[in-house]
């Protein structure tokens, strides 16, 4: 789909509030839908009218007026843009009505990020499916608060290149992206972007100390990969907001073995470490204003002889000890490491990890909220305000200090599981004990990285959650006082 600023096109996209018609609407279309009731603006409701010696247009409903935010938006732009493609239409005219509700170059944002959702599609592996025609959209921006569209437009579209990135990753099956092709794609995705890849096979990451991660590790005959992501337009000297992202390219449950219908998405393991790559590729495009380190510790947790087993007691990089009282609790263990490392090894102000790490926070928020543990609330402060103008949901979770006592274990320093109840928590307390006090948000995207079917503008399968969020954290320096 391309995007351009030029009057084209064979049908009108109208947006409008519910009951609220545009004036462009013609007044017999308008009394009947009135009256009829066929059509009256609800959120991505939409009523197509082609026909002879008309302007063909389609209404597309923005929901109620009290209601408006930018997620309306995004969902409005979506679902005009899959009309027009349902349709077959080549070019189509939107018409960005004047209303105060639109003055905000955020809100421009999200008309383009919703037609650009409309445009993703992951079928590579299809051999049948015909290429589905997509229109190429002309905006009309009448109003003056438009200056500037044509920045806003590239910014997004990189934007949206990093999320699509992240979901090409995750929707890869575990047989291509494995730890070593997942450090092959950031260096050929990042490299000629000026950001400084490393990557570290496995007699370097023991050199490191990172004997827990290896501990995961050691059950697969694909070794594992330590990427450390270095985008510094200011130079090393200054500290910088580093990207911890959970890397299990597959993950079986090992000895404490997942059943097959709990395993057969475990490739989407390591959409954190995807989030992460897609949101350095986008700031790094758009010329980001901070400092951002993005690691990665990437293996597959799998039986094997070599495999670690429940019970086994393993050091940290840390020095802390771990009892393992579930091999399918390995994501915290590879983080541990991951963590220490950002918190001693690389000039982090602040840290933030990403992961797929529990189930239990789908039973408490589902697939709409990713849920948050820190140690910092004004970090977390600025982390939801992130996500709040990136359309991604984010919830915190309370870190009472008996939570943290459940950790401890019986032959060793901490377990790697606990009593029944609070998991998410708890998993995100563990990863506290390794980032050296300073300001640290965990998100969990168990429930929020991958959908089993399509909801809204988000696509069945990967959803890139949490790129948006980074990139506006990462993109400038306001706000940057933690």
């Amino acid at each position: 789909m391309k995007i351009t600023f030029e009057k084209q096109g064979d049908i009108r996209i109208l947006p409008m509030f519910t009951h609220d018609f545009p004036e462009d609407v013609q007044e017999d279309t308008k009394n009947w839908l009135q009256e009829s009731g066929n059509f009256t603006g609800k959120l991505g409701e939409t009523y197509v009218e082609v026909k002879p010696g008309t302007e063909n247009m389609i209404l597309v409903g923005l929901g109620p007026r009290e209601k408006f935010d930018y997620d309306a938006l995004r969902t409005m732009s979506f679902k005009a843009l899959e009309t027009v493609t349902k349709l077959n239409i080549e070019k189509a005219n939107f018409i960005v009505p004047e209303m105060e509700e639109l003055a905000d170059p955020l809100a421009l944002k999200a008309i383009f990020e919703g037609a650009m959702q409309n445009d993703y599609r992951f079928d590579k592996y299809k051999t049948e499916d015909k290429e589905i025609q997509k229109p190429d959209l002309s905006l009309c921006l009448e109003a003056k608060w438009m200056d500037g569209k044509e920045a806003i437009l590239e910014e997004m579209q990189n934007v949206m290149d990093g999320v699509a990135i992240a979901r090409d990753l995750i929707n890869e099956p575990a047989n291509v992206i494995t730890p070593q092709t997942l450090a092959e794609k950031a260096e050929e995705l990042l490299s000629p972007l000026g950001v400084k890849v490393t990557v570290y096979d496995e007699e370097e990451i023991r050199a490191l100390g990172m004997t827990a991660f290896l501990s995961v590790a050691q059950g697969s005959s694909n070794p594992p990969r330590f990427i450390r992501m270095e985008y510094l337009p200011h130079g090393e000297d200054e500290p910088a907001l580093t990207l911890v992202g959970k890397g299990l390219t597959f993950d079986s449950g090992g000895y404490s073995l997942k059943p097959t219908k709990s395993m057969v998405d475990m490739k989407t393991d390591m959409s954190g470490a995807a989030s992460v790559i897609g949101a350095i590729y986008a700031l790094a495009k758009n010329k980001g204003d901070k400092n951002v380190v993005g690691l990665i510790a990437a293996c597959e947790n799998l039986i094997s002889g070599h495999a670690y087993k429940p019970g086994d007691i393993i050091t940290t990089m840390a020095g802390l000890t771990v009892e393992v009282g579930n091999t399918d609790a390995e994501g915290r263990i590879t983080l541990a490491d991951a963590l220490y490392y950002a918190a001693t090894k690389v000039n982090s102000k602040k840290i933030i990890d990403v992961a797929t790490l529990t189930g239990a926070c789908i039973v408490a928020l589902g697939h709409t909220y990713t849920g948050a543990i820190t140690n910092n609330e004004g970090l977390y402060i600025e982390v939801k305000n992130a996500s709040e103008a990136a359309g991604e949901n984010i919830w915190m979770l309370p870190s009472h200090d008996h939570f943290r006592e459940q950790l401890k274990g019986s032959f060793a320093d901490i377990s790697n599981i606990t009593e029944r109840g609070a998991g998410t928590i708890t998993a995100g307390l563990f990863l506290e004990k390794f980032v050296e006090d300073k300001p640290w948000v965990h998100l969990d995207i168990a429930g929020t990285s991958w959908l089993t079917k399509a909801e809204g503008y988000l696509p069945k399968g990967a959803t890139g959650v949490m790129v948006k969020t980074f990139y506006e954290l990462g993109k400038e320096k306001i706000g940057d006082e933690v």
